[in-house]
């Protein structure tokens, strides 16, 4: 076995007996007794490979650990929280499942675990390799790399994020030996021995990332056909692992505690939020090797799977590669919902950094020269930064035709020259093409939208051509991408994009993230109502229905601050786009209607103060942004108030009290690393003015000991307020006065 030694190797970490021993571990200790929260602070520990007296390899950066056996075989023994001193592996499993031509094998692992509540290190002295596994044959450790190319549009970042993520990319190489072809040949008639003879000739790598100052785990499988032929993969597994349950239940029960981890994968479709994950690609599963769990039914939900619920079913060619979606796994050190949201959130930051790109945008509702020229000007005016033609303006991706490819060029190269980005609405999904080239469901399955076009039928395949050649030849930044691929499988065989219904899903994703991943190459920006995230895409919705937007003036004033208070529990402000119709939108009349907008500039402004408060872009839609000196001055004054504290207001977000209309209610955003560790938004519903003497969470700022409070931007009424530490707890009090149907901010120093 060949075996890479790097720097610190002779680090002990844990020695035979289980007992900590030398610098490593000493190390970790200090590490999480150094009062750095990662959150808050940058820790100087970073990733990297250790191997224990007794042989493992320890995969750290301080915070976490994963910890491998190398023989008999190799194999996941410990997953490890170092801060909390916390184990989150009970049992181990292979590394890995593949099932290459109908024939199911499993990637490392060990066997012979007397039980499965928890691992002690003894019993890994017993265990052994299963014989019909692919067997480690040697690692390697070396940089992080780039998913796919990002360019970066820093003007619409609060700050520059590194890509790739630092931290260490770790390889194991797998194969199977002569013993285990011969096992296998044994198991089957002997016509069929012959089928077992590329099997030599085909290696399987697991993939793992660790990133420096987080508790994030990244991993995936690739598969190399050295054959002389062509193999398929029909299915796989590129992650199992049995976590250690939350919770102990006899009874069954419809609602679980899951583990302490959260999942992200690149193979997710068909929602706003992560959640869609486990209808594609995860499934926290029922354990059957579990027997002695306190679940009489043994239904306890803690084995953590990573899988496509269909196919892929991919022919590979001679010489060739398949790899999976990647997941990731972040380990929570706690179970308080505003510090894991704010873990997730953090988490969101790093990997899809191109989601802190947080444009001031405005929806023109027609796509003419005229329309979108004086959507152009005003938004240059006011310091606006995007016009996006939005849906039912006429603009149409799909016309082909040199007058509208040129006349598109043309309105691209004049947005350009006033410093504002140019883009326009697609819908994908949600409508019916016809010829033969939508979707054919399963007997009793219907597609997610009620209609959609398979993206691997003619039609599909022409349109994403479509794409490619209008961006290209037109130049414009934005792409409005509504009803994207949601996940719909397909059973036909006559689409040239794939051949049946196990491949259906594999390759049409495919088809749409390779665009995607080529628009970020571009710095075309994306909204896409989808968790596209990690596959490309900048923006979704923060969460809303479209149709509360037809209700009263009044009554949209408050939705709004709701819908942004619950958005931003696992969305940072960036990463969710909300709505403000400036001319009447799905019903509501006048009273519903911002137009004219110098008729209602009182709400105008409380709309501009809700959303850029906030630091939640939203799709102004309408012909104008302006319609009066007086409007033009409120809207330059929010713009600028953005911009000039953009940087924390594109932060976290702390929730303080929600939305109700009965009282104040109020977010803090913070940001450690920046000049600005915080601002307070407040805000009064009421018909009166108020004053209220609260306590303002204040640990995820940074700040210690006391703080520079700044009410508003004119500088009086500053005052050096202390902090009453108290670990996360920490508070400062506030004596704070809004006047009614108004807001007050505060700074944070």
């Amino acid at each position: 076995m060949k075996l890479i030694f790097i720097a610190l190797a002779t680090f002990y970490y844990f020695s035979v007996n289980g007992q900590p021993q030398s610098n490593l571990s000493q190390w970790n200790k200090e590490q999480s007794k150094s009062g750095i929260d990662w959150l808050t602070g940058k820790s100087e520990a970073k990733t990297n490979l250790y191997l224990t007296v007794d042989g493992k390899l320890v995969f750290s950066n301080g915070l976490v650990a994963r910890t491998f056996a190398l023989k008999p075989n190799g194999a996941t023994v410990g997953l490890d929280l170092l801060t909390n001193n916390e184990s989150f592996l009970r049992s181990v499993r292979p590394e890995a499942e593949i099932e290459i031509n109908g024939m199911r094998l499993v990637i490392g692992g060990l066997t012979g675990q007397p039980i499965h509540n928890y691992l002690l290190p003894e019993w890994l002295l017993e265990m052994k390799a299963d014989p019909l596994a692919f067997k480690l044959v040697d690692y390697k450790i070396g940089e992080i790399k780039a998913r796919f190319p990002w360019k970066r549009r820093v003007e619409w970042m609060p700050r520059n994020l590194p890509w790739p993520l630092p931290g260490k990319e770790l390889v194991f190489r797998y194969c199977l030996d002569d013993e285990t072809i011969r096992l296998l040949t044994e198991k089957f008639k002997p016509e069929d021995k012959a089928r077992f003879k590329y099997l030599k000739a085909i290696t399987a790598e697991v993939h793992y990332e660790l990133y420096d100052g987080m508790p994030l785990f990244s991993k995936w499988i690739k598969v190399n056909n050295e054959t002389a032929g062509e193999i398929k993969i029909n299915t796989f597994k590129s992650e199992i692992l049995a976590v250690t349950e939350p919770e102990s239940a006899v009874d069954s029960k419809k609602n679980w505690d899951l583990p302490n981890i959260t999942v992200e994968s690149d193979y997710n479709f068909g929602g706003m939020s992560n959640e869609s994950l486990y209808h594609s690609s995860i499934a926290w599963d029922v354990d059957t090797l579990y027997k002695t769990q306190v679940s009489y039914e043994r239904t306890t939900p803690c084995l953590l799977e990573a899988y496509p619920k269909y196919g892929p079913g991919q022919t590979i060619q001679a010489g060739q590669s398949f790899e999976s979606f990647r997941i990731w796994e972040l380990i929570h050190d706690s179970w308080d919902r505003e510090r894991k949201g704010l873990e997730h959130r953090r988490m969101m930051q790093a990997l899809a950094p191109w989601a802190t790109e947080n444009p001031v945008l405005m929806h023109v509702s027609g796509s003419k020269d005229e329309p979108v020229k004086k959507a152009i000007d005003q938004c240059a005016e006011v310091g606006f930064e995007m016009v996006i033609m939005t849906f039912g303006s006429g603009f149409n991706v799909e016309d082909e035709s040199s007058g509208n490819l040129e006349r598109m060029r043309k309105l691209a190269d004049y947005a350009h020259s006033k410093g504002i980005a140019l883009g326009g609405y697609s819908l994908l999904a949600s409508r019916t093409v016809g010829g033969g080239n939508d979707v054919v469901m399963p007997k009793g399955v219907s597609p997610t939208f009620g209609n959609s076009p398979c993206l691997e039928s003619n039609w599909g395949i022409n349109y994403f051509r479509q794409l490619y050649n209008f961006y290209e030849k037109t130049g414009l930044d934005i792409l409005e991408h509504d009803g994207s691929y949601p996940g719909d499988i397909c059973i036909s065989k006559d689409h040239p994009g794939h051949t049946g219904l196990e491949d259906s899903q594999w390759n049409q994703y495919k088809r749409i993230t390779d665009f995607y991943k080529w628009c970020r190459g571009k710095g075309i920006y994306l909204n896409v109502p989808d968790y596209y995230f990690l596959s490309g895409s900048n923006k979704t919705g923060m969460g809303y229905r479209e149709t509360n937007w037809s209700l009263p003036r009044a009554q949209q004033e408050i939705i709004e601050r709701q819908n942004i208070y619950d958005g931003t529990w696992d969305k940072a402000p960036s990463m969710g786009w909300m709505f403000v119709p400036l001319v009447e939108y799905q019903g509501g009349g006048e009273a519903a209607t911002i137009e004219p907008l110098k008729e209602h500039l009182p709400h105008y402004g409380q709309r501009l103060a809700n959303l850029f408060g906030a630091g939640v872009q939203a799709c102004y839609r309408g012909p104008q942004l302006y319609d009066s000196p007086e409007t033009e001055a409120l809207v330059k004054k929010w713009v600028a108030f953005y911009k000039k504290h953009r940087e924390v207001l594109d932060g976290d977000i702390i929730h303080v009290r929600r939305p109700d209309g009965r009282d104040y209610d109020a977010i803090l955003h913070v940001n450690p690393f920046g000049e600005e560790k915080g601002l307070l938004m407040i805000y009064n519903p009421l018909n009166m003015a108020i004053t209220r003497h609260l306590e303002i969470p204040v640990h995820y700022t940074g700040l210690k000991n006391k703080i520079k409070v700044q009410e508003q931007e004119d500088g009086s009424g500053v005052s050096i307020v202390p902090v009453v530490s108290d670990g996360l707890a920490d508070k400062i009090t506030l004596t704070i006065k809004i006047p009614p149907h108004g807001y007050n901010y505060y700074i944070f120093k």
